[in-house]
């Protein structure tokens, strides 16, 4: 009895485990598209595939359920899950999105990441910063780690993402010093006249207190004409050596205060340009011979004349900006106020202040005795203090003076050259007789042995007599 009782329950039991899995077999399923992981970069937001009913092992349009609340601006893991509704029974299936930051952190350094310092000093740190694609500035959490041969910066993200960049550091000095001559680096002295030392001055980069260090070689000899040389030298304490060289030139007063400078050159200068119709004139002629000359400009004319004045090779120098004797002459503030004015021009033309300048009337007029009695005296030596230095003439073209015939212009300049001194000739580029001249003087200057050059601030300047 109790045999058959077993048999029943037994069997009654596979009946039902039978009709379990047929069951299971017809119910539907619920299958993931892609994986039932996926691993997202954080910030990298992007649709994320689905879920399909199967049933009777067929692909359904039966209508899937997802509860997603996935942050891709936030780390983490997060559970989508998929159900569906069969009768009283709730199909479920979940996938696993996991937000990551793989992405290290960069490091930026402020100033050189190669960097040079001088000898027996220490590195002083410039700044660096640490931004992080998540976590933000993290600035505050680099390493900074001493090293022989520059400077570690570490860092690590709160994902354990880790960066790092290396400063090198060099000790090394190989820049020269820097000396400066106080005053004129040619100097020149008439015979007789004892020399002064005006000084100089020395800057370097990683040594201090380098002037006392100078050492100063050669001679002046003032009880003889002739060209003497100054050498300033000086030493870092890295070896690093620098000189300069002044020019002494002693000179013979007995000559005449007009006859200076290179024997047999002559320098052409010309004054109150540019003019649109005269200069280029004047200018073609220069080019044709190759030769330099001295502009002393205004205020008038274009001002590409003044540029192509510089682009050819030549000097533009300082005149005037009014060329009003009572503006320029009743005080030195209005000299140097006139003075500022076509500096202004020039430079915003050229991006060169020029130094080098004329007075109108030259430094011996005597119309300035109307407007301010003794000022030439002053001007004279107040220009040379602020740094200028003034040249006048000591050969006239005379064509500001009467003279309308290029050949008289001509007869006034070749009659007056001297071959033992400079010539400085004074002409006006304002003039229309004077652009018809210029290629006949310079025509005779050529043939009879002269050159031309035009004055730079080592031309040893010629000066009239002030007579104010």
């Amino acid at each position: 009895m109790k045999k058959k009782y077993l048999i029943c329950i037994l069997a009654v039991a596979f009946f039902f485990e039978m009709l379990l899995n047929i069951s299971i077999l017809f119910l539907p399923k619920i299958k993931l598209e892609g994986d039932s992981y996926i691993k997202v970069p954080v910030f990298e937001e992007r649709q994320l595939q689905g879920a399909i009913v199967y049933q009777f092992g067929k692909k359904t349009k039966k209508k899937v359920t997802e509860k997603n609340n996935v942050d891709f601006k936030k780390i983490g893991k997060y559970r989508i899950e998929y159900t569906y509704s069969y009768g009283f029974l709730t199909i479920r299936k979940n996938r696993t999105v996991e937000i990551v930051d793989e992405e290290a952190p960069k490091i930026t350094l402020k100033g050189e990441k190669d960097k040079t310092i001088c000898p027996n000093t220490e590195y002083e740190e410039e700044g660096y910063e640490a931004i992080d694609n998540y976590d933000g500035n993290i600035t505050d959490k680099v390493e900074v780690i001493k090293e022989e041969d520059g400077i570690l910066y570490k860092v690590s993200d709160s994902s354990e993402n880790k960066t790092e960049i290396k400063r090198k550091i060099k000790k090394e000095d190989t820049e020269k010093p820097k000396i400066q001559l106080k005053g004129k680096n040619t100097v020149y002295l008439n015979l007789n006249t004892p020399y002064k030392e005006e000084g100089y001055t020395v800057e370097d980069n990683c040594t201090k207190n380098l002037t006392d260090k100078v050492k100063i070689t050669g001679t002046v000899n003032t009880l003889k004409v002739g060209s003497y040389k100054k050498t300033y030298t000086v030493a870092d304490a890295s070896g690093n050596v620098s000189s300069v060289t002044r020019t002494v030139i002693v000179r013979n007063p007995s000559k005449g205060s007009n006859c200076v400078g290179k024997a047999g050159v002559i320098y052409l200068t010309f004054d109150d340009g540019p003019h649109a119709t005269y200069t280029p004139v004047i200018l073609d002629v220069l080019k044709k011979y190759n030769v330099k000359a001295t502009f002393f400009v205004t205020m008038a004319g274009p001002d590409s004349l003044i540029k192509r004045e510089y682009e050819e090779g030549h000097t533009v120098a300082l005149h005037t900006a009014s060329h009003n004797y009572k503006t320029v002459y009743s005080s030195v503030d209005g000299y140097f106020q006139d003075l500022e004015k076509v500096q202004n021009r020039v430079y915003r033309i050229i991006g060169i202040r020029p130094t080098i300048i004329r007075f109108p009337g030259g430094s011996s007029n005597t119309v300035s005795r109307n407007y301010f009695n003794g000022i030439m005296s002053i001007l004279t030596d107040e220009v040379e203090k602020r740094g200028f230095s003034y040249h006048d003439w000591n050969i006239s073209s005379g064509d500001a003076g009467g003279t309308t015939n290029p050949r008289t212009e001509y007869n006034n300049v070749v009659s007056r050259l001297k071959k033992n001194c400079s010539n400085v000739v004074l002409m006006h580029d304002i003039k229309k007789h004077t652009s018809l001249a210029i290629e006949d003087i310079i025509k005779y200057g050529l043939e009879n042995g002269y050159t031309f050059e035009a004055i730079v601030n080592e031309t040893e300047a010629v000066h009239q007599s002030v007579n104010n």
